[in-house]
């Protein structure tokens, strides 16, 4: 193997792990977009519920029957930071979360189109290269 096709190897071998590393952050942000939202509905199933029994979920696939007997939220705002909030309010937040998440995802894409370009280019040189 030359000189030319080991620097080809390496730098497919370099765009390779940036993919998977940015496949995985995609992988990653869409799962949180897909629990976040999944709350947001079940927050929503929530509102006009107070004083009736609910399943509350104490862990992975176990519920617990508990009575609602308020709908406020205790939510935590970051740093430890415990507020009450409605559940209009605590799904606000969540959307803003979402809305973010939406936009590191579109990151992200833009990231891996910009490396399959790269890809691509370094691919027709290196063909453009051994016809000569």
């Amino acid at each position: 193997m030359d000189k030319e096709q080991q620097e080809l190897m390496f730098k497919l071998s370099m765009f390779e792990q940036q993919i998977q590393h940015i496949n995985q952050q995609l992988q990653a942000v869409e799962k949180a977009i897909t629990d976040m939202t999944s709350l947001n509905l079940g927050l929503g199933e929530l509102q006009g519920k107070e004083g009736e029994e609910i399943l509350a979920q104490i862990g992975r696939g176990i519920f617990v029957k508990a009575k609602l007997i308020s709908e406020d939220l205790t939510v935590d705002v970051g740093g430890k930071n415990f507020v009450k909030k409605t559940i209009p309010e605590t799904q606000e937040i969540i959307n803003k979360q979402i809305k973010k998440l939406e936009e590191a995802k579109e990151e992200l894409s833009k990231a891996m189109e910009e490396i399959n370009g790269q890809l691509t280019e370094t691919m027709m040189e290196h063909q453009k290269s051994n016809k000569n």
